[in-house]
């Protein structure tokens, strides 16, 4: 169990960062903004999220085809030379 001095150190560094984290987010800014605001219909317009999904979708069905393919290969190489180690007279 961890002592008293430990708990009261990290206990202090999780209350300061949040207070620096308050001093950052209330401190006042310049009224000259260079970025633009995110809003929704802009995330929207950009990200397209049914086209989105059916691309992940595709991709990731070609994913685990392909693991699949490679983890049949696999198996029938090992197999494959299980059989070469076996049928040796040395082996």
């Amino acid at each position: 169990m961890k002592g008293w001095r430990t708990k009261f150190i990290s206990l202090l560094i999780v209350y300061f960062a949040g207070f620096a984290t308050a001093i950052y987010f209330l401190a006042p800014t310049d009224d000259d903004r260079s970025y633009q605001p995110i809003t929704k219909a802009g995330i929207y317009s950009t990200l397209k999220s049914d086209e989105f999904a059916k691309s992940f979708n595709n991709n990731m069905h070609r994913c685990i085809g392909f693991g699949k393919d490679t983890v049949w290969r696999m198996g029938k190489y090992l197999k494959q030379k299980l059989e070469e180690k076996e049928l040796r007279p040395d082996g």
